[in-house]
């Protein structure tokens, strides 16, 4: 199943419905991550604040892979044009 997340807020429900479906608790998972349980409450509480080295750790552990996908850019707000390269940032 593929979920779009256009904001931060839409991190946290979507990270507890992962944990929840793969059947961790929030200790269990903790464990699983070598963390306390007070910490990964923490963290799933406001994952939008914590180092995308942790989150990709957690999503990891859950089995979600983090995609990116090209869509249409505006022209005129200082994104790249589609003649530019990632290089060139």
């Amino acid at each position: 199943m593929n979920y779009t997340i256009n904001t931060l807020d839409q991190i946290k429900p979507i990270l507890v419905g992962f944990r929840k479906s793969n059947g961790y608790s929030q200790k269990a998972l903790a464990e699983k991550l070598g963390i306390s349980q007070q910490s990964y409450q923490v963290l799933e509480s406001a994952p939008q604040k914590v180092t995308i080295e942790r989150l990709f750790k957690v999503l990891s552990m859950l089995g979600i892979k983090l995609q990116f996908i090209e869509h249409a850019k505006p022209q005129s707000d200082g994104f790249i044009n589609q003649e530019q390269h990632l290089d060139e940032w």
